[in-house]
């Protein structure tokens, strides 16, 4: 029998009736022709094509840039839907700050036992450097994004945390501007919070975050590896809209342990680096020495609190898959509280029994490497072959560690432009999350992944999948049923 799934407009049944609050958008979906829909998504892709909206795919010889596909009907949550999820996810993000603060200075989670030594301090996403240097403002993780999924009408669930450089916010704003230009009777049907806030925010967030020696107009950049990197667009975009300058290494020198930005008119201190450039890249002279991406001298000027990193180097460690297993604990350990947003059921393959039950079940399990990203290192197991079971079996038994096992997910779908129709298609959600001395702010939004292909749970861009608008209903959206 086939699996059931949750489709978020029409529930459980199969297209014959809208869930309550839906009628609207159920009825937009059919009085809409299918050749009017696949001219508006052509418009936009093609936009995005024009604006350079693209990704590389790594590894691939050929057509190794392309756009993200663009689906033109919108993912829908209510505004009751929200304010359960984003209370949930600032208490997450809360939590998670307070553990990096804690990992790198008194470790008093370690010692009372409630996650592992030796997971911590023996991680790759450990970064010794900066054990007992306490950044501005105890802040490690300004910008998260939480990858989330949902399976039934009140579940969600949280799939894994992103707080190193979490990207695919200017995707949320791009297409929530192609939906305003194609679609503008959507935004008469609905009262949709607003998504372009973001930008404000984010600069807000900045400035806020500033070492105490800025001036009271803090100087805040963004660096970038360069116009080769896959999320460049992203970067580029982000300056621009925030209202800050985009620079890369060759723009930035540090003197006497202040970082200074070359411009026309002379040097220009810096005070916050909004950084999309990795931990091992930053500083040749402490990281990596081959690393050009880097400026020379970025960390001793961070150690002597002239300079804010965003996010801080060492968050890097909140994204290892096996820490996110702990994440409900860590979440009470700091809150007092249960978590808001559960997790998925995990399997730390670094525990025997643990081990035994995902090398018994592999065809039935999600497998994925701890440090893995992007859809890479994975195993399905009910969409592989037994030759790629067989050799998660080997590289499971030949090190544990590095993996963690979790259900597959009935994740819900959403009514999708696929093929010569529309069809359920299963989705993903990354809200962003934006931590500063001014508080901790969800952005009413962010960005949903659709897996285009036919049954397949995998939405990563790199892996054929695509995108959509996300709507946030306001609390005094109305449906036109409703009105007298």
């Amino acid at each position: 029998m086939a699996q059931k799934y949750f489709d978020e407009i029409w529930g459980y049944s199969r297209g014959r009736r809208p869930r309550p609050g839906f009628e609207s958008l159920a009825r937009w979906i059919k009085e809409t022709s299918k050749p009017e829909l696949r001219r508006r998504q052509a418009q936009a892709e093609a936009a995005f094509r024009q604006l350079g909206i693209t990704f590389n795919v790594y590894g691939e010889d050929e057509e190794a840039e392309r756009i993200i596909p663009f689906d033109i009907i919108p993912r829908v949550f209510t505004h009751e839907e929200w304010q359960s999820l984003s209370e949930g996810l600032e208490q997450r993000v809360t939590a998670l700050n307070l553990f990096l603060e804690d990992v790198y200075g008194a470790r008093k989670i370690l010692k009372d036992g409630i996650v592992p030594s030796d997971l911590v301090l023996g991680n790759p996403g450990f970064t010794p450097l900066v054990n007992g240097h306490r950044p501005p403002h105890g802040l490690y993780a300004h910008i998260c994004g939480i990858d989330m999924v949902r399976t039934s009408a009140d579940e969600f669930l949280v799939l894994e945390d992103n707080a190193r450089t979490p990207s695919g916010v200017s995707y949320m704003l791009e297409n929530r501007e192609a939906m305003l230009r194609l679609c503008p009777e959507l935004f008469e049907i609905f009262e949709v919070e607003p998504v372009d806030s973001y930008t404000d925010a984010l600069r807000e967030m900045m400035q806020s975050v500033a070492p105490d020696s800025a001036s009271n107009n803090p100087c805040c950049v963004l660096l970038t590896p360069g116009h080769f990197n896959s999320a460049f667009y992203e970067h580029s975009f982000l300056a621009d809209n925030v209202g800050i300058e985009l620079v890369e290494a060759a723009d930035l020198i540090v003197d006497d342990d202040i970082v200074w930005m070359r411009t026309i008119e002379g040097r220009k201190r810096v005070d916050v680096i909004y950084r999309r450039i990795d931990d091992d890249f930053l500083d040749p002279l402490v990281f990596r020495p081959d690393s050009m991406l880097g400026v020379p001298g970025l960390i001793a000027a961070y150690f002597a609190g002239n300079v804010t990193l965003i996010n801080a180097p060492g968050g890097g460690i909140a994204d290892d898959k096996a820490i996110y297993s702990y994440m409900p604990e860590i979440v009470k350990y700091y809150t007092g509280a249960e978590a808001k947003l559960p997790n998925v059921e995990t399997w730390r393959c670094r525990e025997p029994d643990a081990l035994k039950y995902t090398l018994e079940h592999l065809a039935e399990l999600v497998v994925k490497k701890v440090d893995g990203s992007g859809g890479y290192g994975m195993l399905v197991g009910p969409t592989s072959t037994e030759e790629e079971i067989a050799e998660f079996r080997a590289a499971l038994k030949a090190n544990p560690h590095g993996y963690i096992a979790q259900p597959t997910l009935a994740l819900s779908t959403v009514p999708t432009l696929a093929g010569k129709g529309i069809k359920g298609r299963h989705v993903d959600f990354r809200p962003f999350v934006l931590s500063g001395t001014n508080g901790v702010h969800t952005v009413p939004g962010g960005l949903t992944r659709v897996a285009l292909r036919e049954g397949s749970l995998v939405v990563n861009s790199s892996q054929g999948g695509g995108t959509k608008d996300s709507f946030v209903l306001r609390p005094d959206n109305e449906q036109p049923e409703a009105k007298a």
